[in-house]
């Protein structure tokens, strides 16, 4: 699966086919076919792997850290390590998925659709913590603020490995910190 998703960062999942990953891992195209059994399985198969390692390296990670605004620092600090990590060199696996079956119904779509759910549920409660413990306003929007953090992201994505803007980072930080600001009024 790492040379799957290491493929599908550069290529998209569409162009990912058990023909050419075989062929990059030194296997039979009928073994793989035997494993994945279609391409549809492939997608969804490699859309899992993604989805464990961004737990991984997003997730897991933060909870280790004091609940609030800590924490809320931490998944922003962790989701731009992870659509820079070297096994991804196309960026976040879980944009491109979303770019490539939005409007494709099936399974790939449906898990897709379940874990971004996860993710932005995710987002609420932690926004909902940092309330609870007085460090953002009582009256915050918890779903406005999950989608403007999971706003940032895509922008960040498209300024840093579409435009090559060496800034995307820095004003991925300033939109942060404003939301931040926001929160806290």
């Amino acid at each position: 699966m790492d040379e799957a998703i290491f493929m599908a960062s550069t290529t998209g999942f569409e162009a990912l086919t058990i023909g050419k990953l075989s062929k990059a891992v030194g296997m039979s195209k009928s073994g793989l076919f035997a494993h994945f059994n279609s391409k549809e399985q492939l997608q969804l198969d490699l859309l899992k792997a993604v989805v464990e390692k961004f737990s991984k390296i997003v997730i897991e990670p933060s909870l280790k850290v004091r609940r609030g605004e800590p924490r809320i620092r931490a998944l922003a600090k962790n989701i731009l390590t992870w659509d820079n990590s070297g096994f991804m060199p196309g960026g976040c696996m879980i944009h491109t998925a979303t770019i490539e079956f939005e409007g494709r119904p099936g399974p790939v779509r449906n898990f897709l659709v379940s874990h971004q759910k996860y993710w932005i549920n995710f987002i609420e409660k932690a926004a909902g913590i940092a309330v609870e413990e007085r460090q953002f306003r009582k009256n915050l929007d918890i779903n406005l603020f999950a989608f403007e953090f999971l706003a940032i992201f895509p922008s960040y994505h498209y300024s840093s490995h579409l435009l090559n803007d060496p800034q995307a980072e820095n004003r991925a930080w300033i939109m942060f910190e404003r939301l931040i600001k926001d929160a806290q009024i």
